[in-house]
């Protein structure tokens, strides 16, 4: 089905954050290449400043509209942005606009199949906001475009959480917590394990709502009333998850590697640990979709956009890790 190399999509994220430089450094690597066809959606000329002023002295491909990626280059996909001048650190609405622009230019090319896959570098949430992007994030906005239940599944070879609710107030967290959420999401860990990780028989930790699981009741009923009665219902329909654990020594314990992936309530409860564990090495990955999106564990970084030390691991294992659940989507 697939003889040549996968074609790439790859969003520039922030242009005043760290995007770029992560870009460039990942794709300066030989290697890299030979795996892949890479596309970066971005403004030639911002992408050529940002090559020239951190020296990763790559060679960029331009290509237009109707023109296919040449193979064993670094294709850049012209978005015309009129004169921008990158400020490294800073905050702009033409910053946000240009990355909104390149994920939406990166996301039609999946659509239309002209990449198989996408790899997007981080955003500012609040200075991409517009009525075509009224988002809190990429996991929120790509399942909007592909019709999906989604989940945020945050990943390195040995440790893997899924949230069971993501960008949200940690006020609205036990609101959120519905049986057919709970079914939807563990369901989709479920999937993802098997089809993209090739997992077998997946089996699944669950983090607890409250505190020591609530001490009987002694720090709320949250856990005993909604929980708890729901992994009774996901045993009876063959799942293999776990009763709720308590969160804070699940990770120091080592408990989490008797399971395939974990489950946390929201999103600090899993991503401290995770971030805490894995940082630099981590993956987020948009599960559940029938497109394979993959990004960092980090954000735009701007307090150290610009100055050349930012760390391309995360980013290079994001483009690996996408082409390695490909390659699982296709083994047939």
């Amino acid at each position: 089905m697939h003889n040549s190399k996968p074609k790439v999509g790859i969003s520039c994220g922030d242009p005043n954050g760290i995007g770029l430089e992560i870009i460039l450094k990942s794709l300066k690597d030989s290697l890299t290449l030979d795996l892949m066809t890479p596309i970066v959606y971005c403004d030639f000329n911002i992408i050529s400043f940002q090559n020239d002023f951190f020296k990763t002295n790559v060679e960029l491909e331009p290509l237009t509209k109707n023109q296919s990626p040449k193979l064993n280059k670094i294709n850049v996909f012209h978005i015309d942005e009129h004169d921008f001048k990158t400020e490294f650190g800073k905050t702009t609405q033409k910053a946000g606009s240009i990355a909104f622009k390149s994920l939406k230019h990166t996301v039609d090319a999946l659509k239309q199949g002209k990449v198989d896959l996408i790899v997007t570098a981080p955003i500012n949430k609040k200075n991409i906001q517009s009525k075509e992007f009224d988002f809190p994030g990429h996991t929120d906005y790509l399942s909007n475009n592909f019709n999906g239940e989604s989940l945020m599944f945050m990943i390195t070879d040995n440790l893997k959480v899924g949230l069971l609710t993501d960008h949200i107030p940690l006020s609205k967290v036990t609101e959120n917590l519905t049986f057919d959420r709970i079914l939807g999401k563990i369901s989709c860990m479920q999937h993802s394990l098997k089809n993209d990780f090739c997992i077998v028989d997946p089996k699944i930790a669950l983090l607890s709502i409250n505190p020591h699981c609530g001490d009987d009741g002694v720090i709320g009923d949250n856990d005993q009333k909604i929980l708890i009665p729901a992994v009774k219902k996901l045993l009876d329909l063959g799942f293999s998850v776990s009763d709720p654990f308590p969160a804070d020594s699940f990770f120091g314990s080592g408990l989490f590697n008797q399971y395939h992936a974990t489950m946390a309530v929201y999103h600090d409860q899993g991503l401290i640990p995770f971030k805490t564990i894995s940082f630099g090495e981590g993956v987020n990955f948009t599960a559940g979709l029938d497109i394979i999106r993959t990004s960092p564990d980090h954000g735009t970084a701007y307090n150290i956009a610009g100055k050349n030390i930012a760390d391309h691991g995360s980013f290079r294992k994001s483009i690996l890790c996408a082409l390695q659940i490909f390659k699982n989507r296709n083994i047939k």
